[in-house]
């Protein structure tokens, strides 16, 4: 079977690891928090290779919580998981780090923290986020069915809109522009996204198709990507902090806008994968309950065992 592996990027869910984090409340009656049922997803759908990207602060809190118990049940299918600490200090040569900088610089310079062990093709995603089977299903099918040697024929998971709402606030989401073929030509960044009464909804710039196709940041790559994105890095830190454009504290580097600007310049094109599955989120508290009621029902339906692992 084709090697192919999944980067979890967990580095940001918080220095009080399992103390009232929101992302890693438990949303399984077992006590599954939304990351056990991503490996779950994956495993299944055929990635038999799990890299966490993590940071010193929660390693051990990580490893009590997370970590040992995924270690256990991988091991039972053959699947190798890592760990890798995104760093904020390690920078390529003739940058450093600003002074009074403590804000990570982003996914696409915590993707490049595991760029030793992605030698094979590889899907990226957050690590508080549920997508769901079919998700993992179509990116793991493109990802085998790559021939060896591809570059620049990259993936992404395409949600419905109206899938990935919630009810007790505003969102933001990447709504994505695709060819008659399915590959995409755009994603706009866009804020301020409302459910409304009627199933509807309107962002920032006025009413939206609950029926197009929006990103979560679930991006399927082949090894040639690292290259580009250590070069896309080296840009950024040369036009943030040698040709001071933008902001030195705050501004991150994101694997979107790198995708973005490679399709722009036409280095590389993206097959959208449409999913059906609802995407889950914990992005108010007022999410818990409900996320915790949908995935009892889908325990209930038979699409989960429980205990999970």
């Amino acid at each position: 079977m084709k090697d192919i592996s999944l980067v979890i990027m967990a580095a940001g869910i918080g220095s009080r690891f399992g103390e009232g984090i929101k992302q890693l409340s438990p949303v399984g009656e077992d006590g599954s928090i939304i990351m056990d049922y991503s490996v779950h997803d994956a495993i299944e759908a055929g990635f038999n290779e799990i890299v966490f990207i993590i940071r010193d602060e929660i390693e051990k809190d990580f490893m009590d919580i997370i970590g040992k118990r995924v270690e256990k049940m991988a091991a039972k299918k053959n699947v190798r998981v890592y760990y890798v600490k995104q760093s904020l200090t390690l920078l390529p040569d003739g940058f450093s780090l600003p002074k009074g900088r403590t804000k990570p610089w982003g996914t696409g310079k915590a993707v490049l923290s595991a760029s030793t062990l992605l030698d094979k093709p590889f899907a990226v995603i957050n690590a508080d986020d549920y997508y769901g089977k079919e998700a993992f299903r179509v990116v793991a099918d493109y990802l085998k069915n790559v021939p060896d040697g591809s570059e620049g024929h990259y993936c992404m998971a395409g949600f419905l809109l109206k899938n990935t709402l919630s009810d007790f606030g505003t969102v933001t989401r990447g709504v994505c522009a695709a060819s008659d073929d399915g590959y995409l030509t755009g994603i706009d960044e866009t804020h301020d996204i409302e459910k409304l009464p009627d199933g509807g909804a309107k962002g920032e710039h006025g009413v939206l198709d609950v029926n197009s196709l929006v990103s979560m940041n679930m991006w399927g790559f082949t090894p040639d990507f690292m290259p580009k994105l250590e070069k896309g890095f080296e840009d950024f830190l040369d036009n943030l902090l040698n040709k001071g454009n933008g902001d030195p504290m705050k501004d991150e580097f994101l694997i979107p806008e790198f995708v973005g600007e490679l399709l722009e310049k036409k280095e590389i094109d993206v097959k959208v994968l449409k999913s059906h599955d609802t995407w889950y989120g914990l992005t108010y508290k007022e999410d818990v309950p409900a996320v915790q009621a949908s995935f009892k029902k889908m325990v209930e339906e038979g699409i989960y065992p429980s205990p999970l692992y």
